[in-house]
């Protein structure tokens, strides 16, 4: 082996590396409605969890990406402890699909059926589709499909390359010398956790297994050991993402890596006696790529059968390493880790906005309560209210922001966009609701009481803006396009009712039945209730945009109201149900 075949093993690993890296953030951006799907129907049960975490690593093809996840979900009170051992465990045996595929770069054999099988006869078809989807295709689901074609043409060339360029080492004395020192079961363990912690990828270590095993020096006592090491060196990951998270994130990645030790220990000491006593013929002959493939899954399929069933010892085995402690821990609301997966990082973005809508829409409605009947302790939590809500436009847009950097599906993105517009109308919702508050107070300090004329066009007003709060946040939470349509001819009644409500006044002003300083809070809750039905409006609009991957909100208000015959019959039914 010369100096060429270093450069183009270099190369070849490089490709190998890059291929997998490629592939792998383009299959989770691909297919990140179904990790929704599968995420969501995640249970306490073990089993539920372990095939969750089966199926999201067979599906973005690596295990160290699930595991970070997990500890994300944990840290930000998504997951408990307790799921996420199952989904671990699950993740651990996902992982192996990425050996299997490999594997299909070892067929030998002049059936032209199984030729067709060897990446090297299919892989430039399908980087030629891929360059196809990436140049021409303009969805980015064509476009993350290209690039997941393209990826694999990567990685399987790489492969290739690799085993191509360390052909030359099966008649170098050295090379054959230090795959008989790993047949030391304690130093193929070792070997292998060291290479996979710097790659910080179990498959990829795996793949450079299989590449060195086309020398024919690579036995399978020196294999077996090797993988065994690769699943604790894969913990890297999710141990170094478990940096300033709270204490149950930290246990998930503990569990992630007691799992795999405590496995390696059982099942090598069993390989140990087994090669002691019995001397298997087997151990020395030399591995193959389905070979490798084969003891991948069935020594992750063994720790899993083993340890699913006393999962619940791996989760006291946590406690114990990471103790509670007196000081409260505050669970994050946004961890930072599920950027990594944009469309996990989004649906948790949406559940936060809902609970921002939740707060506003209800501090709004007390506010509307407090004109009638004033109450402290209510007051104190339309206070709270407010200052929450400002929190949440804070951290969502600064989260969201960042999140759009990242490469998204358009769908995506255009709930990345409904979603910054939306956080900034529930904030002044909720400073419209202490505004409220504060007329109410100062009707009280001033000692001022409205007419009864203007107390009940006052709670026509109120009812007509209690409805579109209750119209726009089923629409926003629910997606109900319903409501969303019915929110404008609502909107504009209570424009009108503004402008009658200001006319009631200045002509109860011109008859003595009302003060200049009566004027003066009359004018701020009409319009801070006017103003609230605005940004009632922008939020069904962002949600009807949003269905049609459209955001521009005043073209949407005006398509409604122009020859539409729904908008003219529901303006009309309003208009009569909030008469005066």
């Amino acid at each position: 082996m010369n100096i060429f075949d270093v450069l183009t093993l270099i190369g070849g690993l490089c490709l190998f590396l890059f291929g997998m890296t490629v592939m792998g953030d383009a299959l989770e951006r691909r297919a990140g409605n179904s990790l929704k799907k599968i995420l969501a129907r995640l249970t306490q049960n073990k089993i539920a969890g372990f095939l969750t975490g089966l199926g999201v690593t067979a599906v973005i093809q690596s295990s160290s990406a699930t595991t970070v996840m997990v500890v994300g979900f944990v840290n930000s009170g998504i997951m408990t402890l307790k799921q996420s051992i199952g989904v671990i465990m699950g993740a651990n045996i996902g992982t192996t699909v990425t050996a299997w595929i490999l594997s299909l770069g070892g067929i030998s054999s002049d059936n032209m059926f199984m030729q067709l099988l060897k990446p090297t006869s299919f892989t430039p078809v399908l980087a030629l589709i891929g360059t196809a989807f990436l140049m021409f295709g303009k969805s980015s689901k064509k476009k993350d499909t290209g690039t997941i074609l393209l990826g694999f043409a990567t990685l399987m060339f790489g492969m290739d390359t690799m085993s191509s360029a360390v052909s030359g080492l099966a008649d170098v004395p050295a090379f054959q010398n230090l795959f008989i020192m790993f047949k030391n079961p304690v130093l193929g363990v070792l070997a292998g956790a060291i290479l996979t912690a710097v790659i910080q990828s179990s498959s990829a270590s795996v793949g450079i297994l299989q590449a060195l095993s086309a020398t024919g020096q690579v036995s399978y006592g020196a294999a077996v050991p090797i993988i065994m090491g690769q699943n604790i060196g894969t913990c890297v990951t999710a141990l170094l993402s478990s940096f300033g998270t709270n204490k149950n994130a930290k246990r998930a990645a503990i569990v992630h890596l007691s799992f795999n030790v405590v496995g390696t220990i059982i099942w090598l000491s069993v390989f140990s006696i087994i090669s002691a006593i019995f001397k298997p013929a087997l151990l020395d002959v030399s591995a193959s790529y389905l070979g490798i493939a084969v003891a991948h899954s069935l020594f992750n399929i063994a720790c899993t059968v083993l340890l699913l069933p006393m999962s619940s010892l791996l989760e006291k085995l946590a406690i114990k390493l990471v103790p509670e402690t007196s000081k409260k821990e505050e669970i994050a609301e946004l961890d930072e880790r599920l950027l990594v997966t944009p469309p996990i990082a989004l649906e948790r973005c949406h559940e936060l906005v809902c609970e921002m809508a939740e707060s506003s829409v209800t501090a709004l409605k007390k506010g509307l309560n407090m004109l009638t009947a004033y109450e402290s302790g209510i007051a104190e939590e339309i206070r709270s209210s407010e200052e929450k809500a400002d929190h949440y436009e804070d951290i969502l847009g600064t989260y969201l922001v960042k999140l759009s950097r990242y490469q998204v599906s358009d769908s995506d993105s255009s709930e990345i966009s409904k979603l910054l517009k939306a956080i900034g109308d529930f904030e002044r919702i909720s400073d419209h609701s202490v505004n409220l508050l504060e007329s109410s107070e100062e009707l009280i300090e001033k000692d001022i009481d409205f007419t009864t004329d203007a107390k009940k066009e006052l709670e026509v007003l109120c009812s007509a803006v209690s409805e579109i709060l209750t119209l726009s946040y089923t629409a926003f939470v629910n997606g109900d396009m319903q409501c969303a349509r019915d929110v404008e001819p609502l909107e504009q009644v209570i424009d009108g009712l503004k402008t009658k409500l200001r006319n009631g006044h200045i002509k109860r002003l011109k008859n003595g039945e009302c003060s200049i300083e009566m004027g003066f809070v009359w004018s701020d809750l009409i319009t801070n209730l006017e103003r609230t039905a605005d940004h009632c409006s922008n939020i069904a609009a962002c949600v009807i945009d949003a269905s049609e991957n459209n955001m521009n909100v005043h073209q949407a208000v005006r398509d409604m109201k122009e020859n539409n015959d729904y908008f003219n019959s529901k303006f009309a039914y309003y208009t009569e149900k909030y008469s005066l």
